[in-house]
């Protein structure tokens, strides 16, 4: 068993305007917790202080790391992210804290027992939108129709930046990755889905972020291309099936 309960995983790409107050605001949160935990900054290759902010809140109490990396994507941030925690439980967090980080506790026990993969739902009963323009929702909407149609058909949302696997499940499904770009969370949950293991969506309030990444249209087109290539990729035997059985942690 690992000596962490919790790890926070956190992408970053060109985050220097927000990344240190959203790792206070991890951080104070962990400090108040009775369990063991980590904070995991990947720098995506970022060309401002992105890094040099997270550097200064190095250190213990709860314990913050960085690792930077080329950039590739955030896909690939968080794969490595995944697998350089040591947590029991892994979850992904955006550094935009769209979600509260206290809702953290809805994913891991005690108020979330028995499954291998937790998805923050911003469709989910009981989830909860705020600020979000009309024309983002609806694109969302139709994106999560064909994701239904080509990898995935029960979860209502794939996209919202906030996840947690077991340590098990981590080391199978982010090990088979090959997407580097936003696309990698629909990938992540077909090798999850086909893998058999326990998926839960978990829901959450979400304020939309008027300062985030994502560029509607182009990355939307991105990540649907990127869903077709998970239909190639397993075609082709790109995802081997081999230990999915033993990855439920």
């Amino acid at each position: 068993m690992s000596d962490v309960f919790l790890s926070i995983i956190i992408p970053a790409f060109d985050e220097e305007a927000r990344i240190g107050a959203s790792l206070e605001q991890v951080r104070d949160y962990l400090a108040r917790q009775d369990y063991t935990s980590e904070v995991v900054v990947v720098d995506d290759g970022s060309s401002d202080n992105t890094a040099a902010i997270a550097r200064r809140v190095e250190g213990d109490r709860p314990r913050v790391r960085l690792i930077s990396t080329e950039h590739r994507g955030k896909g690939h941030a968080v794969k490595t992210g995944m697998l350089e925690a040591r947590g029991e439980f892994r979850f992904l967090c955006d550094a935009d804290l769209a979600m509260p980080i206290e809702q953290v506790s809805r994913f891991i026990p005690p108020q979330l027992e028995g499954v291998d993969v937790a998805v923050g739902s911003r469709e989910a009963p009981g989830a909860r939108r705020f600020e979000e323009p009309a024309y983002r929702h609806v694109m969302g909407r139709v994106y999560n129709a064909f994701v239904r149609v080509l990898a995935i058909p029960d979860i209502s949302d794939t996209q919202a930046g906030f996840k947690c696997f077991r340590s098990g499940a981590a080391q199978c499904l982010f090990s088979q990755q090959r997407l580097d770009g936003f696309g990698f969370d629909v990938e992540i949950l077909f090798l999850a889905h086909r893998s058999g293991l326990r998926i839960a969506e978990v829901p959450i309030d979400w304020y939309h972020q008027r300062e985030s990444k994502v560029r509607p249209v182009r990355d939307t087109v991105a990540m649907l291309r990127e869903a077709f290539q998970v239909r190639w990729n397993q075609f082709r035997g790109r995802y081997p099936r081999e230990g999915a059985e033993e990855s439920g942690g």
